[in-house]
């Protein structure tokens, strides 16, 4: 007994100190193996790079199936995807890639430089009608060797990197099809990739459309292949419905576009990821639609009166920033702006005031303006005068024709002229001729025919400047709150708003386009090395330009270029401080906020990071990092 009882000793102690040796030197990791399903508003209809972009779903589905040269890491820095190395040569003009060896396509055919090619001549070209073409409008691209791409660009770019984030398409499936035909492929819909994932099943409703789509993983992968197997998409047409699929269980993960359910949508085994998009909502003030918004003092005015705390409270439940400046300094690490204009609605009144807008009990403050005629009469005329005024007092006569039924307009004063302002002053002969003791008219233009004349012909006009504006904006819900707290944000100081609410489709074409609108609420999405050119630079005032301000500053213009082009980061970061301040000083636009990017998802998915992100699709684009399984490994 003794015996066994201290063998028994032995062989437990010697057990649970292999244990804890084992526990010391071996550490949690991922493993293979585990599904994950999302759930997405919309279905995919072109899963294909060229087309992509356009839609939030088709791009969600490219950025798992296809690859790029380069993409994203979960802190929204490039990396290499496809290339093995690049280079950038003759002071950022041009622009060589070299490819990983034997990459495979998911139908294991060959990935080459020639795929590359195809895949970019084919946005260039306008038949295909990608919506990403600009982007890539005066770039050369030639293969120099089966694994070597060449770029050369009109002008150095430092930000010419993210052009190349663009997916690869596989031109043996292709480059048969002709631009008429390509958005009708069967290849749309069943893609062959070269990203971690492939596609294994389709499933669709009885009018055809697709509600589920699953892919599994793609062993060819060049790149860190995820620890998570299978990925099934289940597609939504109501965001209602999206929801009672995630309170049913259905679904493991969902972005939230909007903010109506967030209060119900809490669950304890769902954690929140509030992820950083590079991006803001403004109103963008067009001086060409409204005279009054032309002027410096009111668009400060406005800064003053509108609470932005108030705004991201009310309207994203507290789920954003303020925004004071385009750069966003506090996503790309730049200076924060010397000049903020805080709410004050006493500051917005006192400089309404002083820019002579009066208050009115009811309706919006109001200014008159006095405005002096361009001509008058300011000489005595008479027989034998000639010049440009007896010509303009002729025309004038020529209105009454019971006065000068001649009506000519010689620049002579003769006999008919002087009849005539006889018989214009007996006209009016309580005012002309009365004052001066005169019974009968002289024929002679003196100081109080003059003044009569002067008054009927060229009289002083007024013209009435009323703080009353329409801000038009997208059938968003959000968007619309903001909108209506605008309106009674500045009630209070006595502007008055119009709102105006268009689908998105309308806005573009009959507003955007055209800049038919006073004011504008709308987003600007930035990517991840900043390029403010775009949207600030005063080539872009017009379509299809971003310039949505019409902001126009040769100062600015040159700061934007040189950003856009050195690829000195140092360089890139003073002068986008510099427009910063230029900007804060002209302010063309008035920043609201930056609203956080709700990505809600099950707490059995691990390994998913809160980073920054370039557009909402760039939340898959470390999955190569989650994982549902778990395995012990030796340190």
């Amino acid at each position: 007994m003794v015996f066994f009882s201290l063998l028994f000793l032995f062989l437990a102690s010697s057990l649970t100190l292999l244990l804890s040796l084992y526990l010391k030197n071996t550490e949690v990791v991922p493993a293979k193996g585990g599904s994950y399903t999302e759930g997405v508003l919309g279905s995919p209809r072109l899963i294909n790079p060229l087309y992509a972009p356009a839609s939030d779903v088709d791009r969600d589905l490219s950025q798992l199936i296809f690859a790029g040269l380069m993409k994203y890491n979960s802190q929204g820095q490039l990396i290499s995807e496809l290339a093995k190395e690049y280079q950038v040569l003759e002071n950022g003009t041009v622009y060589q890639f070299q490819l990983k060896e034997n990459i495979l396509w998911q139908d294991k055919e060959p990935l080459t430089a020639d795929d590359v090619v195809f895949t970019i001549k084919a946005i260039q070209n306008p038949s295909f009608k990608s919506p990403i073409r600009p982007n890539w409008l005066g770039v050369k691209v030639e293969k120099t060797a089966d694994l070597t791409v060449r770029f050369e660009l009109q002008n150095p770019s430092a930000v010419f990197l993210e052009n190349c984030t663009v997916k690869i398409m596989p031109k043996h499936i292709w480059q048969e099809v002709s631009s008429q035909n390509f958005p009708l492929s069967i290849y749309n819909l069943k893609p062959v990739g070269s990203g971690p994932y492939k596609v294994t099943e389709i499933s669709q409703d009885k009018e055809g459309n697709i509600r589920s789509l699953k892919l599994v993983l793609n062993p060819l992968y060049p790149g860190s292949l995820p620890s998570i197997e299978k990925l099934t998409f289940l597609f939504f047409d109501e965001e209602k419905e999206l929801i009672k699929a995630f309170k049913s269980g259905k679904v493991q993960g969902f972005s939230l576009f909007s903010l109506e359910s967030y209060q119900q949508l809490k669950k304890d085994d769902f954690l929140e990821y509030q992820l950083s998009l590079p991006r803001y909502f403004a109103l963008f003030f067009n001086p060409g639609k409204s005279k009054v918004l032309a002027e410096k003092t009111i668009r400060e005015a406005l800064h003053w009166a509108t609470n932005k705390g108030e705004i991201i409270q009310e309207v994203l439940l507290g789920k954003g920033k303020v925004v004071n400046s385009p750069i966003l300094p506090e996503i790309y690490g730049f200076e924060a702006p010397t000049k903020i204009y805080a709410f004050d609605s006493q500051q917005a009144k006192d400089i309404l005031e002083e820019a002579g807008y009066a208050a009115k009990e009811d309706g919006p403050r109001l200014k008159v303006v006095s405005k002096t005629p361009s001509f008058q009469f300011k000489s005595d005329l008479q027989l034998g005068s000639q010049g440009t005024e007896v010509q303009e007092l002729q025309k004038c006569l020529a209105k009454y024709p019971d006065v000068y039924p001649e009506g000519e307009a010689t620049g002579y004063f003769g006999s008919k002229t002087k009849s005539a302002i006889i018989m214009f002053q007996e006209k009016y002969r309580a005012e002309v001729l009365e004052p001066y003791g005169l019974t009968a008219g002289t024929g002679k233009v003196l100081k109080g025919t003059r003044a009569k004349l002067n008054a009927i012909c060229f009289p002083a006009t007024e013209e009435r400047l009323s703080l009353a504006f329409t801000l038009t904006t997208v059938d968003q819900p959000d968007l619309i709150k903001t909108a209506n707290l605008l309106k009674e944000q500045w009630k209070e100081v006595g502007v008055y708003l119009e709102v105006e609410i268009l689908d998105i489709a309308t806005l573009e074409e009959e507003v955007i386009k055209p800049r038919d609108y006073e004011i504008l609420l709308f987003g600007e999405v930035l990517t991840a090395i900043p390029d403010l050119y775009p949207f600030w630079h005063s080539s872009q005032v017009k379509d299809p330009g971003l310039n949505l301000a019409s902001y126009e500053n040769s100062q600015a213009d040159k700061l934007l270029e040189g950003a856009r082009q050195t690829l000195v980061e140092a360089e890139r970061k003073e002068a986008l401080e510099k427009f910063q301040e230029i900007f804060l000083n002209d302010i063309p636009a008035l920043l609201l906020y930056n609203p956080d990017y709700l990505y809600l998802v099950s707490d059995k998915i691990k390994g998913i990071e809160a980073g920054i992100i370039t557009d909402p699709s760039q939340r898959l684009a470390s999955i190569e990092n989650w994982y549902i399984k778990t395995k012990r490994a030796w340190k």
